[in-house]
C-alpha cells in the first residue's frame, strides 16, 4: 500500500517527508492555500528525497505549464483536479509524446457524487484514478469523507483521498478490503497539518500506520 502526502510548500515540509519517506507527495499548482509555483516548486523538488515521486496537481491548467514543470524533471506525475475532459488529456498526451516524456504517470482525480461518475471516469485514457469528496466550495483537499460504497469495481487502480487520518485509515482500508476493492495508494493532506502546515509527527503517524497495516 502506498501512501501520497500532498500540499507540500516550504522546506520544512521536503524536510519532514525525507525523513517519513512516504512513496509520493503532491505539489499543488492550483488556486488554493497550498498553492506553489514554479520556483517554489523547483526548490522543493531540488531538496526532495530521490526515492519519492513528485505528483503535480492542477485544476484546469494551461498544458503548456504542466509541460513545462515535466520537461524540467520537476513532476513525475500529473494529477488533473479539474473539469479535464477526454479531449484534454488527449492532448496532454500528445504534448508529453512530443517532449520524450510519454511515460509520465497521469491521475485524473473525481470528486464522488455517484458511482456513475466514477465508472465514467473509468473510461478516460489515464493511468489512475483519484477518488475524493465531492465539495461545492472546492475541487480537493476539503478534508471530507466520502462514502466509500459508492466505489464500483473499476479497471484502473485508484487512489483515496478524503478525510483520511491516521486514527480511521486501518478501518477505512479493511472495509475496502473486505468488498475487494483496495486503492493502490491512500493520499492525505489536510489531516497531516496543523494550525494551516505540515506537522512532521501527524506525517510520521499516518505513514506508520499504512506501513504497519497487513493487507494480504
Amino acid at each position: 500500500m502506498k501512501i501520497k502526502i500532498c500540499g507540500l510548500k516550504r522546506k520544512e515540509d521536503v524536510d519532514y517527508v525525507n525523513q517519513a519517506v512516504p512513496d509520493w507527495v503532491g505539489f499543488v499548482f492550483a488556486g488554493t492555500k497550498r498553492q506553489i509555483d514554479y520556483e517554489t516548486a523547483k526548490m522543493l523538488k531540488q531538496h526532495l528525497h530521490p526515492q519519492i515521486m513528485v505528483a503535480g496537481v492542477f485544476v484546469n491548467a494551461d498544458i503548456s505549464f504542466i509541460i513545462r514543470l515535466v520537461a524540467a524533471g520537476i513532476l513525475d506525475m500529473i494529477q488533473l483536479h479539474g473539469d479535464e475532459d477526454q479531449a484534454y488529456i488527449l492532448e496532454l498526451r500528445s504534448h508529453l509524446s512530443e517532449c520524450g516524456k510519454e511515460n509520465v504517470t497521469v491521475i485524473k482525480a473525481v470528486r464522488v457524487r455517484m458511482e456513475e461518475e466514477i465508472k465514467e471516469a473509468d473510461e478516460l485514457p489515464v493511468d489512475y484514478l483519484l477518488l475524493d469528496a465531492f465539495d461545492e466550495e472546492s475541487y480537493g483537499g476539503s478534508g471530507k469523507i466520502f462514502d466509500h460504497k459508492l466505489i464500483p469495481q473499476l479497471k484502473k487502480p485508484f487512489i483515496l483521498a478524503g478525510g483520511i487520518t491516521e486514527k480511521n485509515v486501518i478501518c477505512i482500508l479493511e472495509g475496502l478490503k473486505e468488498e475487494g476493492k483496495l486503492p493502490v495508494c491512500v493520499d492525505v493532506s489536510s489531516s497531516v497539518e496543523s494550525n494551516g502546515y505540515k506537522d512532521k509527527e501527524k506525517i510520521e503517524k499516518v505513514i506508520g500506520k499504512v506501513r504497519g497495516w497487513n493487507y494480504m
